[in-house]
C-alpha cells in the first residue's frame, strides 16, 4: 500500500526532526483520526465534535517538537492519549460551568457525543484509569490502545513490544480493575 509506506516514511521523518512532516501526515491520517475521535466521543449528541477533537489533537502534536512517534501504532496511541485528554478537559470545563451556571450550549455539526451529559461518568472513568496507571502503567496503555485507539490485540502488542498473550491478559486485568473501581468490589 503506497499510503501506508508514505505514512511510515513521514513518521520516520518526524523521528528525525522534520517538523514539516506533520503538515503532510495530517491529511493522510485525517480519516483514521476522525474514527478515533468518534470512539473517544461515543454516546449521543453534544457540543464537542469529532472535527474539533481531531484538530485540537493535531495542534498539540504539531506544536510539540518532542513528539516522535516510532511507528503507526505508537502514533495512534499518542493520538488516543491526546484525544482522551481533550475530552476529559472538556468534561472538566462542563462540570465547572454546571456548578457556576447557565451558559447556553451551541450544538456543532457532526457532533456525535454527549460529553456534557456524561461528564461525571467520564471523570469517574478518568480517575479510575489514573489509579490503575499508578499501579501498572502498561495496563493503562493497553486500555488506551484497545479501547480509545481501537487497535487490535496484534497492533497493541506491536505498539507495546509485548506478546499478544500479554496484551490479552492485561486487557482482562484492566477491565476487571475498572469494573471494580466503577461499580464497587462488593456490589
Amino acid at each position: 500500500m503506497p499510503r501506508d509506506s508514505e505514512i511510515t516514511r513521514l513518521l520516520a521523518g518526524l523521528r528525525d526532526g522534520d517538523s514539516d512532516a506533520w503538515n503532510t501526515l495530517f491529511p493522510l491520517v485525517y480519516g483514521e483520526l476522525r474514527d478515533l475521535a468518534r470512539r473517544q466521543l461515543r454516546g449521543g449528541r453534544g457540543t464537542l465534535n469529532t472535527t474539533a477533537v481531531v484538530h485540537e489533537a493535531y495542534l498539540r502534536f504539531a506544536g510539540n517538537e518532542g513528539v516522535r512517534p516510532k511507528d503507526r501504532g505508537h502514533f495512534f496511541a499518542l493520538a488516543a492519549r491526546a484525544m482522551r485528554q481533550i475530552v476529559i478537559d472538556h468534561a472538566r470545563r462542563h462540570l465547572a460551568r454546571k456548578r457556576g451556571g447557565g451558559a447556553a450550549h451551541t450544538l456543532l455539526e457532526d457532533a456525535d457525543v454527549a460529553v456534557e451529559s456524561r461528564a461525571e461518568e467520564l471523570m469517574d472513568l478518568h480517575a479510575a484509569l489514573e489509579r490503575m496507571e499508578a499501579l501498572d502503567p502498561r495496563l493503562g496503555r493497553v486500555v488506551e490502545l484497545r479501547f480509545f485507539a481501537g487497535l487490535s490485540v496484534e497492533e497493541s502488542a506491536a505498539a507495546l513490544e509485548v506478546s499478544e498473550i500479554t496484551v490479552k491478559r492485561d486487557w482482562r486485568k484492566a477491565k476487571a480493575f475498572l469494573y471494580r473501581e466503577l461499580h464497587g468490589a462488593g456490589e
